[in-house]
């Protein structure tokens, strides 16, 4: 895969600062796989990366290896440093166990919710749907948190909370991208958006609220799953029991 291209305006603005090349070159790389720039499967060629940051190869390795110590670099025989791919079994093991606690903290925080809050849970909900025209995955996935944060943030179960964070976090390292293999998903989910938040609005049931949260989670991973291997899939009942 080719390297993308780098300004100069940022090739200027990349001259390594006080805080240490290494953690320059980290802070550098670790931006650029958040953000898309490098996807799963981004071959990070180590003289190239030197060029673009203005320095040695040296602190470039360096903060090569400590990306691949978090997950999210792999070594890979034949190719060198890339960016991880997704693993589709520990996706499906996270995405399974978020939808049980996120279904849980959406419930617990519908009554707190108040009209502002749900108000910008829609405005968010607004945007993501304005994508569509021109999808963008990356920032489509980035207003999916946002959206999913205003409808959980308020939990007053702080265990709860925290095993939410964590399952969000650890999509973060997998290289959760799920839109951008399955576009066509992202449709659905805004409409999913939709219903989550009439239900929180009519203060239906903690039991609705957290099986339409649940359910849309496991929905994204289906989605997934088929694109991989049209054969499986996790019903809503799996692992609620």
């Amino acid at each position: 895969m080719a390297h993308p291209a780098v300004n100069s305006a940022a090739q200027t603005d990349a001259a390594p600062p006080a805080i240490g090349k290494a953690q320059f070159a980290y802070d550098w790389l670790k931006t650029r796989i958040d953000d898309g720039t490098f996807g799963p499967g981004f071959r990070l060629v180590l003289d190239q990366i030197a060029r673009d940051t203005s320095m040695s190869p040296v602190p470039v390795r360096e903060a090569i290896r400590r990306l691949e110590a978090e997950g999210l670099v792999t070594f890979v025989r034949n190719v060198g440093a890339q960016v991880a791919m997704l693993d589709p079994t520990e996706y499906r093991h996270t995405m399974q166990t978020l939808g049980l606690v996120e279904g849980a903290a959406t419930a617990l925080s519908a009554p707190t919710l108040s009209v502002e809050a749900i108000a910008r849970a829609r405005q968010i909900n607004a945007q993501m749907r304005d994508t569509l025209r021109h999808f963008d995955p990356t920032r489509f996935t980035t207003l999916n948190r946002d959206f999913h944060s205003a409808l959980y943030s308020t939990c007053p179960n702080p265990h709860i909370l925290d095993l939410v964070h964590r399952g969000w976090n650890r999509l973060s390292v997998l290289r959760e991208s799920t839109f951008g293999f399955v576009p066509g998903r992202a449709a659905e989910s805004v409409a999913e958006h939709d219903q989550i938040l009439d239900l929180v609005e009519q203060r239906a049931s903690a039991h609705d609220i957290e099986h339409a949260a649940r359910d849309h989670r496991l929905a994204t991973l289906n989605a997934f799953l088929s694109s991989r291997a049209p054969t499986h899939h996790v019903g809503p009942q799996e692992g609620t029991s």
